[in-house]
């Protein structure tokens, strides 16, 4: 898509914070890797446990909403960029035209990475695992014709879904398609079958 940017830049200064933390900490944005995960699980948690704890469907839809979307805006405006480096927008030109743009932290001229291992993990691994959960919830809530939180469940699909679609094209780049790249992965694990 010609409307994709990539751009290596310097995502607020985050390179010199990075380089004058000290290297003991192998988690060097706590309070940032604890909110990754805290709204994530507790929308799981209180979708979960809804229905034992109230009979009130509006409340448990409003909380689980409220936690997904501040999920969505944590992840995608704040622990993306301190935890591994990567941020997504959409602008809007003069023309009215939208563009995306999808942004890497740049490598520090010393070559050192400026993101810890584990917070790396942290970070993918809530990326990936929750929307596969509420993925999950739309299967049950739609085959035990649970229709009231269907909507609910899929807006936890939408909402992380959107984020990890996003950091996707961050990591792999905006320029490849991924589509063809999931193609030739799987024809390459097919071929070595």
């Amino acid at each position: 898509d010609s409307s994709d940017d990539i751009e290596d830049v310097s995502l607020f200064d985050a390179d010199d914070d990075a380089s004058r933390r000290s290297k003991k900490s192998k988690i060097r944005h706590p309070v940032a890797s604890f909110f990754h995960l805290f709204f994530r699980v507790s929308a799981i948690v209180v979708y979960l446990l809804c229905e034992l704890l109230t009979s009130s469907f509006i409340a448990c839809m409003v909380t689980i909403i409220l936690l997904l979307s501040c999920d969505f805006w944590a992840v995608k405006n704040v622990t993306g960029r301190l935890m591994v480096g990567l941020r997504w927008w959409n602008q809007v030109d003069d023309d009215g035209r939208s563009h995306w743009v999808f942004e890497a932290r740049k490598v520090s001229a010393q070559g050192s990475k400026t993101s810890s291992e584990a917070e790396s993990r942290i970070f993918w691994l809530g990326l990936i695992t929750c929307p596969m959960i509420w993925v999950i919830f739309a299967f049950s809530a739609l085959f035990s014709f649970k229709v009231k939180w269907l909507a609910v469940v899929l807006m936890g699909v939408v909402l992380q879904g959107a984020n990890l679609y996003g950091y996707i094209r961050c990591k792999v780049g905006s320029r490849k398609n991924l589509t063809s790249m999931a193609t030739s992965y799987l024809g390459k694990q097919f071929l070595r079958q």
